[in-house]
């Protein structure tokens, strides 16, 4: 059983940490380069389950925001000037990101895609771990940002899956989503304008492997159980909470888990139920 914060293995040290987590981001754009580079073509333009949205509009989307991160940690004037573009409509300006995407060739939107996450990392390698990162929500230290990386990493390479039909991919990399699921708590219910609660949420998930992850409070009257995967599609909306084997136990835990999102920005429209 593993248990307190999983992202960091119980490492002291932040700049292990980091390096550590930077180890676990390569792997995890290994496994979505994987399957993008012997994609025939057309298969770029298949429909995603993100409404609009194609298999080459979610590798567009990761070379933005992976752009967006490596500005926010070098050039602050720069990502300032991103983030009030943002403010009067993120879902349109986020849309709008995908626009430079849509007009080149595969070999160039994917070596862009290549080039802007070396870069993105090479920055992550040089900065102070204790610095924290303006982001489009609250700012966040480096560890945690570096897990939001691998997050929508692994997000948008589900929603690339699931055009494709095909397999799902579950490693113990999911511990960082987990991780930053349970800690975003907080920024679901303030995302959707709900007061945060006071009640604590025990969580318990089964990783890929069979090991026991858990966070929270062992007495705690609220739970969430289930296997980490289906948490981490559910956190992410990738999946509607009754097409996965999570499972909630008190109010604050159903509430939190109808609206959870690990994600920065508004409420996201998530799936419907019995979409897979």
């Amino acid at each position: 059983m593993n248990t307190g914060d999983p992202s960091i293995g119980g490492i002291g040290d932040k700049g292990v940490q980091l390096e550590l987590l930077l180890r676990d981001v390569a792997a995890e754009t290994g496994c979505l380069m994987s399957l993008l580079l012997p994609l025939p073509v057309a298969a770029w333009e298949k429909a995603t389950p993100a409404e609009g949205w194609t298999v080459r509009d979610q590798v567009s989307h990761l070379t933005f925001s992976d752009n967006a991160a490596y500005l926010a940690l070098t050039d602050r004037a720069a990502f300032n000037r991103l983030l009030a573009e943002a403010q009067p409509d993120p879902v349109a300006f986020v849309d709008r990101a995908n626009i430079p995407g849509q007009g080149i060739g595969v070999p160039q939107l994917l070596g862009g895609f290549v080039q802007t996450r070396v870069q993105m990392v090479q920055a992550l390698r040089s900065v102070v771990p204790q610095t924290r990162v303006p982001w489009f929500g609250p700012s966040m230290g480096v560890l945690s940002f570096v897990t939001a990386r691998l997050m929508e990493t692994w997000a948008h390479g589900q929603d690339i899956r699931d055009a494709l039909d095909a397999d799902m991919v579950a490693t113990d990399r999911l511990r960082h989503i987990v991780d930053l699921g349970v800690r975003t708590l907080p920024n679901s219910f303030r995302a959707h304008g709900r007061p945060i609660p006071a009640a604590p949420v025990r969580v318990e998930v089964t990783g890929p492997t069979g090991e026991l992850w858990v966070w929270g409070d062992e007495g705690a009257a609220n739970r969430v159980t289930g296997s980490a995967l289906d948490f981490c599609l559910v956190i992410t909306q990738r999946r509607h909470p009754q097409d996965t084997d999570v499972i909630t136990s008190g109010p604050v835990a159903a509430e939190w888990i109808a609206i959870a999102q690990a994600f920065a920005g508004p409420p996201g429209p998530g799936r419907r139920a019995g979409q897979f």
